[in-house]
């Protein structure tokens, strides 16, 4: 193919998250467009196993061949394209080397991640480059973290708007949501626990909810965290400790230390899971925080960890099914205080919240990057969805992708 041939490139569609993406690549955009697309992996036998299952037209897809282990191949993707979106994971074994030659090369690249130990890694060694090369990396392109960076962007230009000025205070909370798991998911998170186990110091950076903003803007204001059953007065109900939390609000925060001038320095942010009201509902925060404490525990140790992935959780590859993640959704609430002022936000999406939302999600950061942010926009660097995409994400969101945010009367 001939230089930038491509608009975008789906590297790692052959893992469970890109089987779902390439699909919805597929039904959404189609081959007849003008937007020219590819799928890409280190095996041509399961790329075309993944057209296959898509149908007989669906042969005319173009596959490429590449290996995150292999720089040489790495640099031959990337010069066919505008955009990477990058599905192979844990990104922390897998991720750097397509960062390393998106960042030379100058192409705008995409992610799923939900490590942000490693995206600091990445900041600290690749951003002064991208900053050079024009090269745009934007990390958490899915469930983490687009619904509460793009929700808390959302939140504060209504505000804006109505008030004057942006939220101090601001929380979010998961009012309902559906989905399953996946093996992709629990290998990040196990290799992130292994990683902190080895690390004395990367677990420190990992508990620093400021540990991905800007140096230069890290103030003293303490964040606050859900680690056990608290009742929330705003819902009148209980919460517990929301597992996304971790990386959610590190983006959110970082964030805001990339939008200093029209943001509050000391942005108090947090998450939790709505559990209902009365005994019910402490009992069902209680149940939620005892899981996700033994799941922390079970990560710590060799023998659990192993327990873990070979009889409780999904293996690599595995995850919900297609009807599954049909019924699957989430629905977020969040709120913004300032001087006796504040203002409720809700964010939705209509499939499971993990995979078909996020893959939805993934593709139009893509196309919002290749069709709607120009260099002369937005200059080379490491950013966060709402501060690269922002409200024009939000509106292919809305338009394409089964998500509504929308402002709650209280």
């Amino acid at each position: 193919m001939d230089d930038k041939s491509l608009d975008i490139i789906l590297f790692g569609a052959t893992s469970f998250v890109g089987q779902i993406t390439t699909k919805y690549l597929y039904e959404h955009i189609g081959l007849d467009s003008n937007i020219k697309w590819a799928i890409a992996g280190r095996s041509e036998k399961k790329l075309n196993q993944v057209k296959a299952a898509l149908g007989p037209d669906a042969e005319a897809i173009p596959l490429l061949i590449a290996d995150s282990a292999d720089t040489d191949s790495l640099n031959r993707l990337c010069q066919q394209t505008r955009v990477i979106l990058s599905t192979v994971g844990p990104y922390a074994l897998y991720g750097e080397s397509l960062i390393e030659v998106c960042v030379s090369q100058g192409i705008d690249y995409c992610d799923l991640t939900g490590e942000a130990y490693w995206i600091k890694k990445m900041l600290d060694k690749y951003e002064l480059a991208a900053q050079k090369s024009g090269a745009r990396i934007i990390n958490c392109c899915g469930f983490d973290s687009i619904p509460s960076d793009l929700g808390v962007h959302f939140l504060q230009q209504m505000s804006q708007q109505a008030n004057g000025h942006s939220f101090n205070h601001v929380k979010l909370r998961v009012k309902a949501m559906k989905g399953g798991v996946s093996g992709g998911t629990v290998a990040s998170g196990i290799e992130m626990a292994k990683a902190a186990k080895k690390d004395p110091s990367l677990r420190r950076n990992m508990g620093n909810p400021h540990v991905l903003c800007r140096q230069s803007d890290i103030k003293s204001a303490r964040q606050p965290r859900i680690i056990k059953p608290t009742y929330d007065p705003d819902f009148k109900a209980w919460s517990a400790p929301f597992i996304m939390e971790a990386i959610n609000s590190r983006i959110v925060l970082r964030s805001n230390s990339l939008k200093q001038d029209s943001t509050p320095a000391n942005l108090i942010y947090g998450e939790a899971v709505l559990t209902g009201k009365g005994l019910k509902g402490y009992l069902r925060a209680a149940a939620i925080t005892l899981s996700l404490g033994g799941f922390a525990i079970a990560t710590k140790y060799r023998f659990l960890r192993y327990l873990i992935q070979q009889f409780v959780l999904p293996k690599p590859g595995e995850g919900p099914s297609p009807q599954q993640q049909q019924k699957g959704f989430f629905d977020l609430r969040i709120i913004g205080k300032k001087d006796q002022k504040s203002l409720m936000v809700k964010v939705t999406g209509d499939r499971d919240p993990g995979y078909g939302c996020t893959a939805k999600m993934l593709v139009q950061a893509g196309l919002c990057m290749v069709y709607d942010v120009s260099k002369t926009d937005l200059s080379g660097g490491f950013w966060t969805p709402a501060t690269a995409m922002g409200d024009k994400l939000i509106t292919r969101l809305i338009d394409s992708a089964g998500m509504t945010f929308e402002k709650i009367e209280r």
